[in-house]
């Protein structure tokens, strides 16, 4: 697969990956280099990664808990403090070797600490790669408020080795393609339609699903880095996904849902709002939803759920004035951003999702 050039780094891929990734560090000459990991990665990733380091460079390696309720800015302090213990200064460089809470956090960390040092990210989930390594985006929740504190920092190079995929469990691969579904709708309805016959399509295919997914997510990223206006193409789904995430991870009667399948959900929500405004046909709407409960199935929301969960919009980060905006499809590979909508069609959104 080509390397993908992104605004001041490469995104590169299998075969190519890690001679790239021993040249940057030579080339930068480090003076220490940090790897953050959690006890997954540590187990099932590290063993496979540290061979392909060709460095004499002092390794350190730094392991937080998994998921996402460890996301937070006490983690943060503590790699801080670990990182200032091991002696790292501003020409150590850290290596995110993990899933999207892993990059996320790994690189506020290093965008933050000594006002800021290098760090490379190496996603091992799906989500991570086509995702959330990639965009300068990097941040951590504030309670169960996803990503409130962040910086927008690019990495010197993103690693895509899609044979850490063999390492995860099923419910983490189907939370991925929830961005890639999202990238189809947004931005290429060819893409999209891809999506159709996924379980035919053998490991090189979903390379190439993989590699088109980053390729549509840096275009965007490209025309608009710090989001203000198409960036906020790539929040489809989330305004109300990432308030579903939220009441979920806080509450203690539900099952935590994964990054994806909360996406999923509010992709289907905000296709209705989409159809409700029209921006899109009956058939687009029963299609999308069709495609994406055949693979993520009903999420149980309850009547009682959907006041706290609106409740939870008001801190969407999208949000100016004080008034929620939301991302709406307009047609199949388009969209329309800073659009309002009112409370009673978000509450009809819910009960057609349930239908």
């Amino acid at each position: 697969m080509n390397t993908i050039t992104a605004a001041d780094y490469t995104i590169v891929f299998n075969e190519n990956a890690y001679s790239a990734l021993n040249e940057v560090l030579q080339k930068n000459k480090y003076s220490k280099l940090f790897i953050l990991v959690d006890e997954n990665t540590n187990e099932y990733c590290l063993p496979e990664f540290l061979p392909f380091l060709a460095t004499e460079t002092a390794i350190e390696i730094i392991e937080i808990e998994s998921g996402e309720e460890h996301k937070n800015i006490q983690t943060c302090t503590e790699v801080w403090s670990i990182l200032t213990d091991l002696g790292a200064d501003r020409k150590s460089v850290l290596i995110n070797l993990g899933g999207g809470v892993i990059t996320d956090l790994g690189g506020f960390v290093a965008s933050t600490f000594k006002r800021g040092i290098d760090f490379i990210n190496i996603p091992t989930t799906l989500l991570g790669m086509v995702d959330a390594s990639v965009g300068g985006k990097n941040g951590v929740d504030l309670g169960a408020l996803k990503n409130q504190v962040g910086t927008i920092t690019n990495p010197q190079l993103v690693v895509v080795d899609t044979r850490f995929l063999n390492t995860l469990p099923q419910n983490q691969m189907r939370s991925g393609l929830a961005e890639m579904l999202k990238h189809g709708l947004i931005a290429d309805a060819n893409y999209w339609n891809e999506f159709s016959d996924l379980a035919q399509k053998d490991s090189t295919q979903l390379d190439q699903l993989i590699h088109h997914a980053i390729v549509i997510k840096n275009e965007i990223v490209q025309q608009d880095p710090t989001e203000l206006g198409i960036r906020k193409a790539l929040n489809f789904g989330h305004t109300l996904g990432h308030a579903i995430e939220s009441y979920f991870l806080e509450n203690e009667s539900k099952v935590t849902l994964l990054h994806g399948e909360a996406i999923a959900v509010g992709m289907i929500l905000e296709s209705y709002l989409s159809l409700q405004k029209k921006l899109i046909s009956e058939d687009n709407y029963y299609h999308i939803k069709s495609t994406i409960k055949s693979i993520f199935g009903t999420v149980e929301i309850l009547e009682n759920d959907l006041t706290p969960i609106c409740d939870l919009l008001i801190h969407d980060k999208k949000n100016e004035y004080g008034k929620v905006q939301f991302v709406l499809l307009d047609g199949i590979g388009s969209i329309k951003y800073n659009q309002e909508v009112a409370i009673e069609l978000i509450m009809s959104a819910f009960q057609e999702y349930k239908s």
